[in-house]
């Protein structure tokens, strides 16, 4: 394969990253070899080695191409390049037939305008049929964010000082004063907080360093579970994980899922929350109290700024209903 090549495919949009996993790419869905198989175990090797994407988001390229090329079996194309325009407008159409919304029709798109740029990168096309083609406008929802009152309810100090309620805050004020992703939270290295200095050392997708700041509520409550719960819960048990299980574990995503939810409850709020709540609530709040965008980039660790670009929209929404609300010609 061509090691040189221009700029790279795009990059998968996040609403998938919850997606059902598909085979291997050595058994697609439909049975018998297809001639485009070959070429699709190359694109999915080139996201793993040379993009290093999450193995959640190279299985999610892989079922949107898997549809698409068992879309093309009956038409019984003999090569690649008898790929055309006027199949993925007959396969766009298909999806519409069967109710698959503009929404899921661009993010099936995307992965076909990746795949055949790469090919295309490769030589193993001259011409690529995505260049003409409309990617439908999904329109992208504004993320949902909590109050700083209703955080303030979700951060209160736990009803009892058991070791399991004392990591469960500590657990929600690091999300909350850092903005880290789940994953990244439930598999932090013990390491890679530094409690003198205020701040964790993550590696997020692409396993792409960075350096996230904590204030002092975050340190304190980090401070009482790192000295008297932490052993606690492990008793005689070794691990190199910060925030542990009984058996020594990392916790999982679904488990914190359901702390957060419990929690939520307990304290009065009645609003959907799930830990990302928390993560799109830091970068909103920053925005909201001064910080700039880029910073707030990079301590989310988004490669585009552009995703970051949305809690702009969601502190004019808030400055919109303020005025609205308050000037007497609003």
């Amino acid at each position: 394969m061509n090691s040189k090549r221009g700029k790279s495919a795009d990059k998968y949009p996040r609403s998938d990253r919850d997606r059902p996993q598909s085979p291997s790419p050595s058994s697609p869905p439909g049975g018998a070899s297809f001639f485009s198989e070959p070429f699709l175990d190359q694109f999915l090797q080139y996201l793993t080695l040379e993009r290093r994407l999450a193995a959640n988001t190279i299985l999610a390229y892989q079922a949107d191409l898997a549809f698409f090329l068992d879309f093309l079996r009956p038409k019984r194309l003999s090569q690649l390049t008898d790929i055309n325009a006027g199949h993925l407008r007959a396969y766009l159409d298909h999806c519409h037939s069967q109710g698959i919304s503009n929404r899921s029709n661009a993010r099936r798109i995307s992965s076909l305008r990746s795949f055949f740029k790469f090919l295309l990168a490769e030589k193993c096309i001259a011409i690529d049929p995505c260049a003409i083609l409309d990617l439908p406008k999904p329109g992208r929802p504004l993320p949902k964010v909590l109050s700083i009152t209703e955080v303030n309810r979700l951060l209160a100090p736990p009803a009892n000082d058991n070791s399991l309620a004392l990591r469960n805050n500590a657990m929600l004020h690091l999300l909350y004063a850092t903005g880290m992703r789940v994953s990244e939270l439930v598999h932090l290295p013990l390491a890679g907080v530094n409690l003198m200095g205020g701040y964790v050392r993550v590696f997020g997708k692409g396993s792409k360093e960075r350096l996230i700041p904590f204030g002092e509520a975050a340190r304190e409550y980090l401070k009482v579970y790192t000295r008297d719960a932490r052993p606690r819960i492990l008793k005689k048990q070794t691990s190199d994980f910060l925030f542990v299980t009984g058996h020594g574990k990392p916790m999982t995503r679904l488990r914190f899922w359901q702390i957060v939810q419990q929690t939520a409850r307990m304290n009065g709020i009645t609003k959907k929350i799930s830990p990302h709540v928390l993560r799109h609530s830091f970068a909103t709040h920053l925005l909201e109290h001064g910080a700039d965008l880029r910073s707030v980039q990079m301590m989310l660790g988004h490669a585009d700024i552009a995703t970051t670009h949305i809690y702009t929209h969601v502190d004019s929404n808030r400055l919109k209903s303020a005025h609205q609300k308050f000037h007497p010609r609003g």
